[in-house]
């Protein structure tokens, strides 16, 4: 059996990622087969509304740390006073049965990805691990979601914009670039690059072989 495949999917805030998500999770591979999100860990409390599994697994400082001293995270890192990590278990068996899976990272998240991965109990699913990066039209319409979103306060918007702008500078370590200046567009491009993976022919391999099987017997 192929490998399933793992991407990753980073962007500036504001960018529209969370919708592209959604939309490809929802639909936009309709009648290619499902795709599996990974579910982050936090320590931090659930909000309204949000569901444990579903949202994040929700855990207490000390199992958290318990996981980082046996390995078991892909990346981690502490914001502000709590955790955030995306474990192997939530991705590593996944692949290995073949599934596809997206995760949404931002940009330190996805070097440490890179980096985990040529370790040797992982490294053989190292060519199946594709980064995608979700970027705005330009400085002008980022900065206009930023502000759209809501009232915000001046400050918090321009530090968003500087963080944003050290991102954009890393868009060299991803595989894709989409350019998110249109929704539809952008969710279409999204979907094209994981069914472009989907029928290549070493993952088609089984599939192929049972249907030249029919051709042998005529």
């Amino acid at each position: 059996m192929s490998p399933g495949e793992l991407f990753i999917l980073s962007a500036p805030s504001g960018a529209g990622k969370t919708t592209l998500i959604h939309s490809l999770l929802s639909g936009g591979l309709d009648g290619f087969g499902s795709i599996h999100f990974s579910v982050s860990h936090t320590t931090r409390q659930p909000r309204q509304g949000e569901v444990n599994g579903r949202d994040y697994h929700f855990v207490t400082h000390e199992d958290f740390e318990t996981m980082i001293e046996e390995e078991a995270f892909l990346e981690c890192a502490k914001v502000h006073r709590n955790f955030y990590g995306t474990s192997l278990a939530e991705v590593v068996p996944r692949l290995r049965a073949g599934v596809d899976v997206v995760m949404d990272i931002d940009v330190q998240g996805t070097e440490r990805i890179l980096q985990r991965f040529p370790r040797a109990d992982v490294a053989p699913l190292r060519a199946a691990v594709h980064s995608i990066f979700i970027i705005p039209p330009s400085y002008t319409a980022l900065a206009q979601r930023l502000r759209g979103r809501g009232p915000h306060d001046p400050d918090e918007v321009a530090g968003r914009l500087a963080v944003s702008a050290a991102e954009m500078r890393r868009a060299g370590l991803y595989d894709y670039v989409i350019v998110n200046d249109d929704a539809a567009s952008a969710s279409k491009a999204l979907a094209s690059i994981v069914l472009e993976k989907r029928h290549r022919r070493s993952r088609m391999r089984g599939e192929l072989e049972s249907i030249l099987l029919t051709f042998d017997e005529r």
